[in-house]
């Protein structure tokens, strides 16, 4: 007789092997051991929001949930990996077998393997945003568009009106009339544009990252089938930044967790920032009606900033309109009074910081520990001039991604194009690098070989001149030792970069440091189990940077961050300096006669407040220079209403006047003793 043996879920806490009670405190207790059913987490700043889901995973799987059934949803692949990593550090190694990773990479998955039922192969490819553009830009170059008095949208706004509309669900006309207004006269070009692009991703089998949404929601909606088969599956649903999720990724979490109804989502509705991106804050205050009977928690105690900070964090969110009320709070010392620096001028500020950097730095702090934080990347030109001056190093957050670049790009649109043969605008890339070829003749050899030819012969095509027969012929032997080194990516990556690097050294006069980013390409391609794998995910989750580009030239101590603070959510500092603080910058003046997005600017300064430790300094110059001119500013109407009780006003006094100052007081005390 066979036995099977049932796991138990209905554990005591005293059966688990995890202390859980005694390592967290009530509020995140209370969410690792909630049970079944919908739950909302609604998680302060800083209030370890990380270490509840990775203990909830744990606590999952110990209690007898199969790995596999469990759903993390996060908005990096790193984070899910980071969260998995540590769940089997507490527990063990079954926690790795949770299927982790974002939105977009869990729905190609769904994609790939439910191919068939959206008319789509099992080897179609996924553009980035830059492609998406291309593409668009191609689709607008076949249209009769006139050559009109008024201006017609370019390849980037399209791009962001059709997007847009995509994942705030909306109408291209609506999304046009509310953010792009000076365009609607073009309204029914930009409709048609919009229908020929998507006509022109599935007849060349592409997607870009809308479409893994949009085609995922759509195949788990119109089959009752697979929507079960995949909802059933996932017995427990979690995700993490919930208030970043934009309106189709709400649908999908709704749809994914439709079986058993085990959703948790996490997230601060304080801290969502990126309604450019089509995310909607709303999406948090909604989940209650979304799913019935839902739980909500609240993280509120702080273990990362002073009381102080806080307080003027809990300050600043009360300007907020439509929020989840809560109150951070921290066992922490009070520590110092955060700094409200008013500078004469932006050189002013400009030597403020750096000299008090560096004084930080005398007292022992790494200018590692130290962020200077923004509005926009701009905000901080006048600083960088000053730190160089100094020679205090920096490394500034917010750049081109190491895989956005030219010469990675062109390198993967050849890999790109063996995967993919119709990928048309891959073969537009590579096409347009030989000598002699132009749009026309790369669109004529692109129709030649999938109607007639072998795509992968170019040199076939009839009527090529001679002028670019040998590189066309040189482009065919790549394609075909390309597939006879099939299973290698090391070996096919360092194929391609040989073959590359006469263009490189034509194109670029940096050549040298553009090939050495290449090698480290290849060296690192190694890590990925297949061509098509690091394709995909290269295109999901971008290279952020390699170590050419983060090696110092010489040895030296780890950089000061400046950082817009878009890119420093979730990061934090023991010492912040938020600079330009001013009216028309945080808030934005695009925002003032917006409720909505004037409550996402109170957001983003909440955002940057929480991310200091121990010290916390906002400055302002109160003139400020643009290349429009100088005028008087007025400080963030934010902070203008602060209390001292809240911040301390800091006074800046020239080396000469603060000595004169000090004898006068000296003086002042002789006569009154």
């Amino acid at each position: 007789m066979k036995k099977f043996v049932l796991s138990r879920d209905d554990l005591n806490p005293s059966d688990y092997s995890i202390e859980y009670e005694e390592l967290l405190n009530e509020a995140q207790y209370s969410a690792v051991m909630h049970d079944r059913g919908p739950v909302l987490l609604v998680a302060g700043a800083g209030t370890g929001k990380t270490r509840t889901l990775v203990y909830r995973v744990a606590r999952l799987v110990e209690s007898g949930v199969d790995p596999s059934q469990i759903l993390l949803l996060t908005f990096t692949r790193r984070s899910a990996h980071e969260m998995l990593r540590r769940a089997s550090q507490i527990l063990d190694e079954r926690c790795q077998r949770v299927e982790g990773g974002t939105f977009h990479h869990y729905c190609s998955k769904l994609l790939h393997l439910n191919a068939e039922s959206i008319g789509y192969p099992e080897n179609f490819t996924i553009i980035d945003a830059s492609d998406a553009m291309d593409a668009i830009h191609l689709v607008r170059s076949r249209m009769d568009i006139p050559k009109e008095q008024k201006r017609f949208p370019k390849k980037l706004t399209l791009y962001s009106i059709i997007s847009s509309s995509i994942n705030k669900q909306r109408s291209i006309r609506q999304t046009i009339e509310d953010e792009y207004p000076q365009f609607i006269s073009h309204l029914e070009k930009i409709d048609e544009l919009n229908s020929k692009y998507q006509d022109y991703k599935e007849l060349n089998y592409v997607m870009d990252f809308d479409d893994l949404l949009v085609k995922t929601r759509d195949l788990l909606l119109n089959n009752d089938e697979i929507r079960t088969q995949v909802a059933s599956k996932n017995r427990h649903v979690l995700v993490d930044e919930y208030q970043d999720t934009n309106a189709l990724q709400a649908e999908l979490t709704r749809l994914l967790s439709s079986y058993h109804k085990n959703v948790m989502a996490v997230g601060d509705d304080a801290q969502s920032i990126y309604s450019f991106r089509g995310a909607d804050h709303k999406n948090m205050m909604r989940f209650p009606e979304l799913f019935e009977n839902t739980k909500i928690i609240k993280l509120e105690e702080n273990y990362r900033s002073t009381q102080r900070i806080l307080d003027v964090a809990n300050r600043v969110l009360e300007e907020a309109q439509e929020k989840f009320d809560k109150k951070l709070y921290t066992n922490n010392e009070q520590g110092d009074l955060p700094g409200l620096v008013k500078a004469a001028n932006m050189n002013d500020q400009s030597r403020f910081l750096t000299q008090m950097i560096l004084n930080l730095r005398e007292q022992g702090s790494e200018l590692s520990d130290i962020a200077v934080l923004f509005r926009n990347g701009r905000d901080s030109f006048d600083l960088e001039v000053m730190l160089n001056k100094k020679d205090i190093p920096y490394i500034k957050y917010g750049g081109q991604k190491f895989t956005e670049a030219a010469h990675v790009k062109d390198v993967l649109a050849h890999l790109r194009v063996l995967l993919n043969p119709k990928d048309a605008i891959s073969w537009n890339r590579i096409l347009l690098l030989i000598d002699g070829i132009g749009p026309k003749t790369a669109e004529d050899l692109f129709s030649w070989a999938h109607q007639n030819g072998n795509p992968f012969r170019p040199e076939n095509a009839p009527n090529i001149s001679e002028r670019y027969l040998t590189q066309l012929k040189a482009l065919g032997d790549l394609f075909s030792k390309l597939k006879q080194l099939k299973g290698s990516v090391p070996e096919q990556l360092q194929a391609v970069v040989d073959y590359y690097s006469v263009f490189c050294k034509k194109r670029f006069d940096d050549h040298p440091k553009r090939m050495k980013d290449l090698e480290t390409f290849v060296d690192i391609s190694g890590t990925y189990r297949s061509l098509e794998t690091m394709v995909e995910e290269i295109a999901l989750d971008p290279i952020e940077a390699t170590a050419i580009e983060t090696e110092a030239s010489q040895k030296d101590e780890s950089p000061l961050i400046l950082s817009t603070i878009h890119s420093a959510k979730g990061l934090e500092w023991r010492t912040v300096f938020l600079i330009q603080c001013l009216d028309g910058i945080l808030p934005s003046g695009y925002a003032l006669d917006d409720e909505d997005q004037l409550d996402e600017e109170v957001r983003l300064l909440y955002v940057a407040v929480t991310r200091a430790k121990e010290q916390l300094f906002i400055t302002y110059p109160a003139l400020f220079q643009s290349r429009y001119g100088d005028y008087f500013s007025n400080p963030s109407r934010f902070i203008d209403e602060l209390s001292d009780e809240l911040i301390e006003p800091w006074l800046l006094v020239e080396d000469n006047e603060a000595s004169q100052q000090s004898q006068i007081e000296d003086k002042k005390d002789r006569l009154e003793n």
